[in-house]
């Protein structure tokens, strides 16, 4: 009996252990740490999976506590609408009365479809930079898939930002006009990035200084860049799962997965993807050439039909950024773009940088050689990573040299 309970005990640790274990690169430092946290996500995905099996459910959440706030207990915290969004509003401690303060707006990432900004190191990040910064924080709490699809994100975001730069609310918190940011992480640099775009735009009198995007998405149209292929396995944002967000994002079914994989849903018999557009997005000329690594663009001469026409949004750059034109891009604010070497959304982000310098904006890349997607929420216990550490503290001091 003891020598049957062994054996189970060694097959179950190395079952475990077959089950945590995913390949890293030797760059990535507390690697056996980023595994745990993997497997974390991925069993509570798999959850999810058995639930819609059963019927009881159809889409992947990952629910989390609300922070205590007593990691900054003199920061204010108020959760109240703008322009009927609901939204998270962070207030410096009382100090310095007779001299303005600091904006910033923040949309939280999770693929449109998870996350909260009320929650773990969102919520401590916010509550940081409000302290340190003399910030007045606005999180905004967009709606998520499944109860909505695209544009309806981007449309809470953009009235939130429009009500929060209304010189009556500005003049409200004491937040001077000429210093007022919006940022974003991921699915939320995606919409940081579309909403600065409209702003800009416009003939509101108060607009964004800076944009401070952090490994943003940016466009659904190539699935195939060097990042997204060198970094399709590495945690925690998967190829296919950020594949799978954009479905969801977009509105289409999860079985076109293969296709969109395979950009059979950008090829080139879609008459109404044009060469203009496609340049926005040509990883071959806007990418560094360390960045290029020997790979091949992949191009569709025919594959799915119909797609880019029965899904306007997969050419809208208010999903897609990174395809607006540069008489755009020109008016948009300063900018800072976090990039990480080993994470699928790396390219995103280097292309915009280019695109954004090549029309007359002022760009801080800040590349993390070590990095991987995720690790600006990976701040807080257990999962809390060096990296994490230094990603949020150079955000944090771009901000306060630049905002």
């Amino acid at each position: 009996m003891r020598l049957q309970a062994v054996a189970v005990t060694v097959s179950l640790t190395v079952a475990l252990a077959y089950y945590v274990y995913v390949p890293l690169p030797h760059a990535i430092q507390e690697p056996w740490k980023l595994m745990l946290l993997d497997a974390t996500f991925r069993t509570t995905r798999h959850l999810a999976s058995f639930k819609d099996w059963l019927g009881l459910n159809d889409y992947i959440s990952m629910p989390g506590p609300e922070s205590s706030g007593g990691v900054v207990p003199g920061v204010k915290v108020s959760d109240i609408t703008f322009a009927g969004v609901p939204v998270r509003v962070y207030e410096p401690p009382a100090g310095g009365e007779g001299h303005l303060r600091r904006g910033l707006m923040f949309f939280h990432g999770g693929g449109w479809a998870l996350g909260s900004g009320k929650k773990g190191a969102y919520d401590i990040v916010n509550r940081m930079l409000s302290d340190e910064l003399n910030t007045v924080v606005v999180s905004v709490e967009y709606r998520l898939y499944p109860e909505v699809q695209f544009p309806a994100p981007y449309l809470d975001c953009l009235a939130a930002a429009k009500h929060f730069l209304s010189p009556e609310v500005l003049a409200s918190y004491a937040i001077d006009p000429e210093r007022v940011a919006v940022s974003g992480d991921s699915a939320g640099g995606n919409l940081a990035a579309a909403v600065a775009q409209e702003v800009h735009g416009t003939h509101l009198l108060v607009k964004f200084s800076v944009q401070a995007l952090i490994y943003p998405v940016l466009q659904a149209l190539d699935f195939n860049t060097p990042s997204f292929l060198d970094n399709q396995n590495i945690p925690v944002l998967y190829r296919t799962l950020m594949v799978r967000f954009w479905l969801q994002y977009l509105g289409l079914d999860l079985s076109l997965q293969p296709d969109v994989l395979a950009n059979n849903h950008s090829s080139l018999d879609h008459s109404n993807i044009t060469r203009e557009l496609r340049a926005r997005l040509d990883w071959t000329l806007l990418l560094p050439p360390r960045h290029k690594k020997g790979h091949k663009k992949v191009i569709v001469e025919k594959g799915s039909e119909g797609t880019a026409t029965e899904v306007p949004g997969l050419l809208d750059v208010r999903a897609s950024p990174l395809l607006a034109g540069p008489e755009v891009l020109a008016k948009c604010p300063r900018a800072y773009i976090l990039t990480c070497e080993y994470d699928v959304l790396r390219d995103d982000g280097l292309m915009y940088v280019r695109r954004l310098q090549d029309a007359g904006v002022t760009v801080t890349n800040d590349h993390y050689e070590d990095g991987y997607h995720g690790a600006f929420s990976f701040i807080v216990w257990p999962f809390d990573f060096e990296l994490g550490q230094r990603v949020v503290r150079g955000y944090f001091n771009w901000l306060k040299n630049n905002l």
